[in-house]
């Protein structure tokens, strides 16, 4: 459910004092909780939530660093202070609404890569009372128009290396949007019928302000993959991304020092800020931080260790595939290791001998905490802190942590239509409730009512709690396969095959790889004969990358289903497994 990141995050963290904080900041770490007598777990500390709507809350905030920069581009240099990004943002609000006609509510779809520029569109548009779709950057035009089609966006915004795509995947509507380009580079030349970035960024119009939004209003629409489906747009309200900002506030001031005269951390970044990971951590957070934020378009190996020679890196949002580069890699000296005060990895599980191997190149002992969360969540429901880890380190090994203020869990037996609370070590499914919880799915009323249950998100994970309240996560119960981070649903991929000519049916698991951590591998009944090959062609012209077929094609003479048609994936996954092994 996390969009493309996996629902659990590890984050490695320095024994250091940080700077910035003051011990009221402190105490907020230091929570705990309460086991409620009926099996419900609850953080015994609240947070006041405002009523603010993103802008208002994340620019009241961030003003104090005015003069910091905010992000920049270590490849072009680029870069934006914070207070620039706000005086563009105002100006893309005015722009949007008064110059280029959107009504409030309207959406706009933003496919961008990692710029400094991202956070000024999306910024603007939500200080323009407009809802915000993030697309993946990997996607093909197909899947694209998918997203504006669903999410009716009036109007995209996106780079000039990515302007092709959203070209033609408006073309695919049937209806020409109009398109907001961003030059990431000098000498580059506009296309022809587009909107300049640079000019309505920089364009002061002398009208009011537009009205705020609305807190309970949609704000963020990001589409998350499911197993029984094609991706759902996740409506995100202000009040849901701005709860889980100030949840998330306590884990933060935990790790990341505040910007004060002329101290300010600086972090490379590398996770998409299309996922909702990384727009509520890595792009949000770190404006409340005062962070500087180096915008990596793509990971590119001697751009990423060139950003470590140039710069004083305190501390990194990375995939384990990245923690293993930085620990391989030849290039990669321990001295440009040396200023991080922690690593955070998220995407897919890191292997504790690939941490061990990561804290000796490092040259420092390293602190293992762990954290949950989901793209229906805001993103996050659970963590660990330092202070936690510190107190409880034998008691909270392996664990996610305590969930988070204002928010409440309960494990529940799976098929328990009364879903009664278990008790501690008993495994179950987890269901949360709490200000971060999405309103719903866009456009998909039934989806929506399968995933609540008497006003509880079900998160489809089973998990088990200790008798010191720490959560554990012990297994997936939905079936999306992590490609490098990036979640595949099979059902995508099988609803492809089965529109082959040659193809009766098909079913989709995910096997282990050692570089992506999972690849999609495809069973398949056949009509007709047909090559491996011409398979092949089929899917990668339709999918992006990491969606291909890369674990192999199998032919077979049926596909395993129960009773009810359901394809039994486990037993495909199973059989593979006992193969291997054999």
């Amino acid at each position: 459910m996390w969009s493309n990141i996996t629902k659990r995050i590890i984050f490695i963290g320095r024994f250091k004092s940080i700077k910035g904080f003051s011990s009221r900041n402190l105490s907020l770490s230091l929570c705990r909780y309460d086991i409620i007598s009926n099996g419900i777990l609850k953080n015994s500390q609240t947070v006041e939530i405002p009523r603010l709507s993103i802008p208002e809350f994340v620019f009241s905030r961030s003003e104090q660093f005015s003069d910091l920069v905010e992000y920049e581009c270590p490849i072009t240099k680029r870069s934006y202070t914070y207070g620039q990004v706000r005086k563009r943002s105002k100006n893309i609000s005015k722009m949007l609404r008064k110059k280029l006609g959107l009504d409030r509510r309207d959406t706009v779809l933003v496919l961008l890569q990692n710029i400094p520029e991202f956070p000024i569109a999306v910024m603007g548009c939500l200080e323009a009372d407009l809802i915000v779709s993030t697309a993946n950057c990997m996607y093909t035009p197909e899947e694209i128009a998918r997203q504006l089609r669903d999410s009716q966006a009036k109007l995209i915004i996106t780079s000039y290396e990515l302007y092709s795509t959203a070209q033609k995947a408006s073309e695919k509507l049937g209806r020409k949007l109009p398109i907001i380009c961003i030059k990431t580079l000098q000498d580059q030349s506009l296309p022809r019928d587009t909107i300049d970035f640079e000019e309505i960024s920089t364009t002061v119009l002398d009208v009011p302000d537009v009205e705020p939004p609305n807190p309970d209003d949609v704000a963020i629409l990001p589409y998350s993959s499911g197993t029984t489906g094609l991706a759902k747009g996740v409506r995100l309200s202000h009040y849901n991304i701005v709860s889980n900002l100030l949840q998330v506030y306590t884990v933060a001031n935990d790790l990341i020092g505040t910007a004060s005269g002329n101290y300010q951390e600086t972090t490379p970044t590398v996770l998409p800020f299309f996922h909702i990971y990384g727009f509520t951590i890595t792009t949000l957070l770190m404006m409340l931080k005062g962070v500087r934020a180096l915008t990596l378009p793509r990971f590119q190996p001697d751009t990423y260790i060139q950003t470590f020679k140039d710069y004083k890196i305190n501390f990194v949002y990375v995939a384990p595939p990245l923690i293993l580069f930085l620990t391989m890699h030849p290039e990669v000296k321990s001295e440009y290791l040396r200023h991080l005060t922690f690593a955070i990895s998220g995407a897919a599980p890191l292997g504790s001998l690939d941490e061990q191997r990561f804290i000796e190149k490092a040259g420092q002992n390293v602190l293992m905490i762990q954290a949950y969360g989901l793209t229906e969540t805001s993103p996050v429901v659970a963590s660990n802190t330092r202070t936690i880890r510190t107190k409880f380190l034998e008691e909270s090994k392996g664990s996610i942590g305590h969930v988070l203020p204002n928010t409440e869990v309960k494990i529940v037996k799976p098929g328990d239509t009364t879903d009664t609370p278990l008790g501690p070590m008993e495994s179950g499914e987890l269901l949360v409730k709490g200000p971060q919880v999405m309103q719903g799915y866009h456009n998909n009323p039934k989806a929506t009512e399968e995933i609540f249950s008497n006003g509880w998100l079900r998160t489809g994970d089973l998990a088990h709690y200790n008798e010191h309240g720490f959560l554990y996560i012990t297994d997936r119960v939905k079936e999306l396969i992590k490609v490098k981070g990036f979640q595949v649903p099979p059902a995508e991929l099988e609803e492809l095959l089965r529109d082959h000519p040659s193809i009766a049916d098909a079913a989709v698991i995910g096997i282990p790889d050692p570089v992506s951590g999972e690849v999609p591998r495809a069973y398949i009944k056949l009509k007709e004969p047909v090559e491996p090959e011409d398979i092949d062609r089929f899917i990668n012209d339709k999918v992006a990358k990491y969606k291909r077929l890369d674990g192999g094609i199998e032919f077979v003479k049926e596909i395993p289903k129960n009773a009810a048609g359901k394809i039994l994936r486990r037993e495909l996954k199973q059989r593979y497994l006992q193969e291997q092994n054999a």
